[in-house]
């Protein structure tokens, strides 16, 4: 079988190294260009170019996949099956064409829930308390091909979008690797998706990760984990940027107008929520490091009836 392994973050590096590890023929990566990276904007390869390299596979990094170069190039490698994992671009009909046993996904949510860009953040942004992979089918609609396998595993109150996203990488290489046999067998079964069902992921914008101190506090808790390690949700102190990190759901005081600090101990303190507070551990402020928030305290900055979340005058 001559696979094309197209992915490009962390989260289809597993995958790729599974293949490789089991003695399956991947002619070809292909992933996004370098991009710049840091405040220095030095020029930095994908996980998966490094990955590629390192296994001595050679990497495409078309600019736009749909243009007739890049899907030229792909044909070249004549692959049997195209094989996906966060690769950041839909495919063209063009490309879904080439190979003759499809071209599959490795999506990290129970589809059709969570169809998109973010689903691992949106599945704890909406407290879910499981999530899984998805191996599927690919055709020109976005994640809604038919699904092939599925496995699911629990979402605690532990987990963050980085610890999901590495237990989520590790069981799509696992359940990729069991689901490939019976492709090559023609053994294996699509189950169509129900779109009356699906619920969609879309990419995060920055409005996204804007604490809403209005909402309950198991949502902001679950909003603060699934924005954690990055890009961070926040809000606003002396109107200034004050991303917070770690929190836990702790008892309100429903007479407080919601944002407002309630208590202050040693180590962090409380904010009141729409429904209950928030207890805050770490914080950044403006043009600062994370730290823990009972060293940000030791600033003076904030003090018990300060108000989170309001514009610089309010």
């Amino acid at each position: 079988m001559n696979i094309v392994f197209m992915g490009t973050p962390d989260f289809a590096v597993p995958s790729l190294r599974a293949l490789a590890e089991a003695g399956f023929r991947i002619a070809a990566c292909v992933t996004q260009p370098d991009r710049p990276k840091g405040r220095k904007g030095v020029l930095t390869p994908p996980p998966v170019k490094e990955e590629a390299i390192r296994l001595g596979i050679p990497v495409l990094q078309p600019e736009r996949l749909r243009r007739p170069d890049a899907v030229e190039a792909v044909r070249a490698y004549e692959p049997d099956l195209i094989v996906t994992a966060a690769y950041g671009q839909i495919l063209p009909k063009s490309v879904l064409d080439l190979p003759p046993l499809g071209c599959i996904n490795v999506h990290a949510s129970l589809l059709p829930k969570y169809r998109g860009a973010a689903p691992i953040q949106y599945a704890i942004m909406n407290g879910e308390t499981e999530t899984g992979v998805t191996i599927m089918y690919m055709d020109e609609g976005l994640d809604t091909g038919d699904m092939i396998a599925k496995r699911s595993i629990p979402i605690t109150d532990e987990d963050d979008a980085g610890t999901l996203f590495d237990k989520l990488s590790v069981l799509g290489a696992e359940l990729l690797l069991e689901t490939l046999p019976l492709l090559a067998e023609g053994k294996a079964k699509a189950e169509p998706q129900r779109d009356e069902e699906a619920v969609y992921a879309p990419m995060l914008t920055h409005e996204d990760e804007r604490i809403d101190w209005t909402a309950d506090a198991g949502r902001v808790f679950n909003l603060v984990r699934a924005l954690r390690p990055r890009p961070g949700a926040f809000t606003l102190l002396g109107g200034d940027v004050f991303k917070i990190w770690r929190c836990r759901t702790t008892e309100g005081n429903e007479g407080a107008e919601p944002g407002t600090v309630i208590r202050i101990r040693p180590d962090g303190f409380a904010v009141q929520c729409g429904s209950g507070a928030l207890f805050v551990e770490e914080v950044q402020p403006a043009g600062k490091k994370a730290m823990p928030a009972g060293e940000f305290l030791k600033s003076g900055r904030l003090k018990t009836g300060d108000r989170l979340g309001q514009e610089d005058g309010q």
